[in-house]
């Protein structure tokens, strides 16, 4: 009942005008995500390991130049994934050199708003993307991690003014990414709900909406809808890795699983915010240097056609690049803008 509730009080969230699709591209002033946080006695040039940087990786020209282009193109919200890249005053030992203090933060998010651009703050508390909580990392689940994740969670909200969507992140936390880490975490069954729980009541006690990636949900449906509130937006994605189209029957596409959890979610009635990209990931796509500038114009048109209205919330573009590098980076960054724009019509 409270969980309903919850998603009655949430309902009336489309873009800011309470009208139109959200239109939103995710950013990355922080990085901090993959790789592993070196612990004082650990040596990074012994080991061998990828360890993430003590510093902040941000060009403020390409910033520029890349929200001018959201601008330009008419998308109207900016989805930043934090991390290291932000000051938190409850927990200043988070911070890397060159972090913005809250009042930089706040500056620039007025910023975007007279852009049009709606910020939209994103922490994520997947145990295996949660490496900007440094030690916190490695505490996943104890006492001491629960009070910084709540303690992190109200800063991002009081400095963002209360953002009405708050991105926890949450993907990806499976066994296969065991390999790339010298420390490794991962909850299952009702730790991980306890955990996934926690984060989501935290951000609705600060007034905020939870928004999550929908992945935990790929071949556990049943679990998922049972235990997730419909409060939650979700982000399903689908990058069409293995060139399988948009076709359900996992004889002809490996990935039908990740297809179908769309209809499951409309079916279930949660609202959804479909994640589409450009970066060509692991698979077909690899192997075969077909490139991913087709994802997005095909992912529109299937979402609009098969989530109902009421539950069809907008599109999310995540280019999956950074803010420090020109080049291939930067150029992939800019022509998801335009790829996105054009799919959307």
């Amino acid at each position: 009942m409270a969980a309903a509730g919850a998603a009655a009080a949430f309902r009336s969230v489309k873009a800011a005008d309470g009208k139109s699709e959200i239109h939103a591209v995710l950013l990355h002033p922080g990085r901090n995500m993959w790789g592993d946080w070196k612990m004082p006695d650990e040596v990074e040039e012994t080991d061998g390991r990828k360890y993430v940087p003590d510093h902040i990786r941000f060009d403020e020209a390409i910033w520029n130049e890349t929200i001018a282009r959201m601008a330009e193109k008419k998308m109207n919200m900016v989805v930043l994934d934090l991390g290291e890249f932000m000051q938190f005053p409850s927990h200043p030992e988070l911070a890397v050199k060159g972090s913005w203090s809250p009042d930089r933060m706040k500056a620039e998010l007025e910023k975007l708003r007279k852009m049009g651009l709606e910020p939209i703050p994103k922490l994520n508390f997947s145990a295996t993307h949660d490496q900007w909580l440094k030690i916190y990392h490695r505490m996943v689940s104890t006492p001491p991690y629960y009070q910084v994740v709540k303690d992190v969670i109200r800063d991002t909200a009081e400095i963002f003014g209360t953002p009405r969507l708050f991105h926890l992140g949450w993907d990806e936390e499976r066994v296969g990414y065991a390999h790339q880490k010298g420390h490794f975490s991962m909850r299952t069954g009702e730790l991980w709900w306890k955990d996934f729980l926690y984060t989501v009541k935290c951000t609705e006690d600060c007034g905020c909406r939870a928004w999550v990636w929908s992945d935990y949900g790929w071949n556990r449906n049943d679990e998922y809808v049972k235990h997730c509130p419909k409060s939650v937006v979700q982000s399903n994605w689908y990058y069409d890795e293995q060139l399988g189209k948009y076709s359900l029957d996992p004889k002809i596409n490996k990935h039908a699983h990740r297809l179908v959890q769309f209809h499951d979610l409309d079916k279930a009635g949660y609202d959804q915010i479909p994640c589409g990209t450009n970066w060509a990931g692991a698979g077909a796509r690899w192997k075969n240097k077909t490139g991913g500038d087709d994802i997005i114009g095909a992912l529109v048109p299937y979402c609009r056609k098969n989530i109902s209205s009421a539950h069809l919330m907008g599109f999310l573009m995540a280019p999956w690049t950074h803010l420090d590098e020109r080049g291939a980076n930067y150029d992939r960054q800019m022509k998801a803008i335009d790829l996105f724009a054009a799919a959307l019509g």
